[in-house]
């Protein structure tokens, strides 16, 4: 009896495993031609820093480009919140479809790495898809215009004259621009205090008034100040000087080796299909390329900066650990 049961079970399961072997291969090209239609309806972009910033405007026009390219809308979603963790989270999170991608960077991808380690609700690598570089952008160390201080040197002069009097601004601790202070700090040898805002505009209003006296804001933020006179430009955070702003020098003219560069990416989840990896990477050059885009990124300081996926992985793997290297060094912490 079970040997006969046996026997008449045979064709059953030879039809199931022949079924599933016909049916392997059109799941298979139902996949491919899926990835191949990417994208056929809107792609969701997550810029983890509040609507109207520097990060803001220049993810606008990168997402009207890949709009204009894929012939699809890019809707730019500001998810801000604990210093951009909260919307590299939702980009972590998200379905590994290429329909949502966003914002990395120096901050999430590269500091948080070290400063927040253990304390992220993420895996700064390991979560994410890294698919293409997208923008550089320097800081700009600027002062109040009543400090006696007209350049770089004589401002590290006064500075090592007066161990702690004097107090410099960011837009955040861990922020870049916070890095970029205590690189100051250490690489010059001065005792200054960092005050961390919420945000740059309320560190501005109190520089100009004197609360404080130097900060460090990024170039677009900075140089709305400084066009108009109400701020001093001292230097740049780059190796080189940028563009937008050639009469003033870089940091690293005066403290060789000085590097602190805002630099973007655009990710996704991991295990986005590598078919619409290439594809976003692909349209990505086309965007970051255009005259359009690249003549508008200068406009606001920036400048476009594509890469392949290798290369951007690669560097954000260099930085994560040439930040946490100045993090250690400067004894930089969030407490």
């Amino acid at each position: 009896m079970t040997e006969l049961g046996s026997r008449k079970a045979t064709p059953v399961r030879r039809r199931v495993v022949l079924g599933s072997a016909l049916l392997a291969p059109m799941i298979a090209s139902g996949v491919a031609r899926a990835q191949d239609a990417w994208p056929n309806r809107a792609v969701r972009y997550i810029n983890p820093f509040p609507a109207g910033g520097a990060t803001d405007t220049l993810s606008r026009i990168y997402c009207a480009k890949m709009s204009e390219l894929t012939k699809q809308p890019w809707v730019v979603e500001n998810r801000s919140g604990g210093g951009g963790d909260v919307g590299v989270d939702v980009v972590a999170k998200s379905d590994p479809d290429g329909y949502t991608v966003g914002l990395g960077g120096i901050a999430s991808h590269g500091i948080s790495a070290t400063l927040k380690k253990g304390k992220l609700p993420f895996d700064p690598r390991k979560d994410f898809t890294f698919i293409s570089g997208l923008w550089f952008l320097p800081n700009m160390l600027i002062t109040n215009l009543d400090l006696p201080a007209k350049n770089l040197p004589e401002l590290i002069e006064l500075l090592r004259k007066n161990p702690g009097k004097y107090s410099y601004g960011s837009a955040g601790a861990g922020t870049t621009l916070h890095l970029s202070g205590e690189l100051l700090k250490l690489m010059a040898k001065v005792d200054v205090l960092h005050v961390p805002y919420r945000g740059a505009a309320p560190a501005i209003i109190d520089l100009m008034s004197g609360q404080i006296q130097l900060m460090f804001d990024n170039i677009p933020g900075a140089l709305a100040q400084v066009r108009p006179g109400k701020v001093r430009p001292i230097a740049v955070t780059t190796l080189k000087r940028s563009p937008s702003a050639p009469d003033v020098p870089t940091i690293n003219e005066v403290l060789p080796g000085f590097d602190i560069t805002s630099w973007t990416c655009v990710c996704g989840p991991a295990r986005i299909p590598q078919p619409i990896v290439d594809r976003i990477n692909a349209l990505s050059k086309q965007a970051l390329e255009s005259a359009d885009v690249a003549g508008k990124y200068q406009d606001q300081g920036a400048t476009a900066w594509w890469t392949s996926q290798a290369d951007i992985v690669a560097y954000r793997d260099k930085e994560e650990t040439r930040l946490g290297n100045i993090i250690t060094q400067a004894k930089i912490t969030l407490d």
